[in-house]
């Protein structure tokens, strides 16, 4: 499908007319819901089981399936980059973080390795960092003061630095990052930036084309947006030519974590997971559309709203990295619908009503048509507030560096009618 459009890639991905033809004609992907392969012959096992076969042997080492979404999941986030790209899956998003970043933390007797990262993160990954890297391993965790300061992540890159990671939008506000001033750091200290781009999806945003070199996501957000299934998802450009590392690291980077990390760690995608997000991912980029056109418009009610104190919204002009998101959000392919290319901003936005947390507690429980829960990015609309449920481990963890308001309600725009979820929103916020 080389030279397809986004939309043409996301619904045929990898599996084409000779695929199909393999699998009786199937029109759909087949779901290979098996834990291992046969073989016809000793000679055929022996050749798959080979470092550089093709087959799959066994479940944790690959399914035809899984392959099937890694092959979507790289073309559709390597869009618009002439760059080699590929994918590696896990069981979830936190899965997806962990395999990227660990394997580039090996101390091979040296100093103590450093990590460079932007404190706007989900409460997980902070978690990790500070816990599982930090206190665990003994990882120096550098988190940058304000992330918008490229200054600031040049003076805590030193030749012990192993990464810098950043989250674009971040989880729960919202804020954006320089990803081609960031990238350039990183080039120059021949390390990697990892950038989790969840939120926006590479229907909005694909980072390596803007330099990064690895990216992650949370599939069981919005790339699944049923909330059937859960998964993650590695993607990173090859020939990374990073200093210090392997030369198979660096030559395939998802690659290599498929063939060692990922097979030996055993955090793999179940293939009826990967079968049901490959029909969820087909309409990605419609899905985001429309439910970002509906975020920004609730995001505008509440701007205005008197029962309100602050929104987060990128797509806002009070919103701190709106510059940023004007100049990097964009609806994939949208100069051909209409000859224009047009910003979209993302389905995800927060806001703090007026009177504190008890407000916000009772806001959340008027809510009628909106769903308290603590996922995003489904065709539900969803709420909750992240200072205590979602990024309660780090706030409780370092309370003097609570990542988030503790009034902060995080709402996730579905695809509803947004006069439905207006409404809902303004009976909530009603006082009584």
């Amino acid at each position: 499908m080389k030279g397809a459009r986004f939309t043409t890639l996301a619904i045929s991905g990898a599996y084409d007319h000779a695929e199909a033809a393999g699998h009786l004609g199937a029109l759909s992907e087949p779901a290979h819901l098996t834990t291992a392969q046969s073989f016809p012959s000793m000679d055929a096992m022996l050749a798959a089981t080979a470092e550089d076969g093709d087959g799959w042997v066994y479940a944790r080492r690959g399914n035809p399936t899984v392959r099937l979404l890694e092959q979507t999941v790289a073309a559709l986030e390597g869009y618009g980059t002439d760059a080699e790209v590929s994918a590696a899956l896990t069981a979830t998003g936190m899965g997806a973080i962990t395999l990227a970043t660990m394997p580039l933390l090996s101390t091979d007797a040296g100093p103590r390795p450093n990590i460079v990262a932007s404190p706007q993160c989900y409460g997980s990954t902070t978690m990790v960092f500070d816990k599982r890297y930090g206190q665990e391993r003994g990882v120096d965790v550098r988190w940058v003061a304000d992330p918008l300061s490229v200054d600031d992540w040049a003076r805590r890159i030193d030749d012990e630095t192993r990464f810098l990671y950043a989250e674009t939008p971040s989880n729960p506000t919202v804020q954006l990052v320089d990803i081609p001033a960031l990238s350039a750091l990183a080039r120059q200290a021949r390390i990697p930036l990892i950038v989790d781009a969840t939120l926006a999806t590479p229907a909005l945003l694909r980072p390596l084309a803007l330099g990064a070199d690895v990216v992650v996501h949370s599939l069981t957000k919005t790339a699944g947006a049923s909330g059937r299934s859960m998964g993650g998802a590695v993607i990173a450009r090859h020939d990374l030519g990073l200093r210090g590392r392997p030369a198979e690291l660096s030559a395939d980077y998802a690659g290599y974590l498929r063939r060692g990390p990922l097979r030996d760690m055993g955090a793999v995608i179940s293939p009826f997971n990967a079968w049901t997000i490959l029909a969820d991912v087909r309409e990605v980029r419609g899905r985001v559309d429309a439910m970002s056109r509906s975020a920004h418009q609730v995001a505008r009610y509440l701007d205005e709203h008197a029962g309100v104190t602050e929104v987060f919204y990128p797509g806002l002009e009070s919103h701190r990295s709106h510059h940023i998101a004007r100049r990097d959000m964009w609806l994939v392919d949208s100069e051909l619908d209409g000859g224009q290319a047009e910003n979209r901003f993302g389905f995800l936005l927060c806001f703090r009503p007026a009177g504190g947390v008890r407000a916000a507690h009772e806001a959340m429980d008027r809510l009628g048509l909106i769903w308290r829960a603590n996922n995003l990015g489904q065709v539900r609309s969803t709420a909750t507030i992240p200072g205590a449920t979602t990024h309660k481990q780090a706030a409780d963890a370092d309370p003097g560096r609570a990542p988030v308001p503790p009034d902060m309600i995080r709402l996730s725009v579905g695809i509803e009618h947004v006069d439905d979820i207006i409404a809902d929103l303004d009976q909530a916020l009603r006082t009584r």
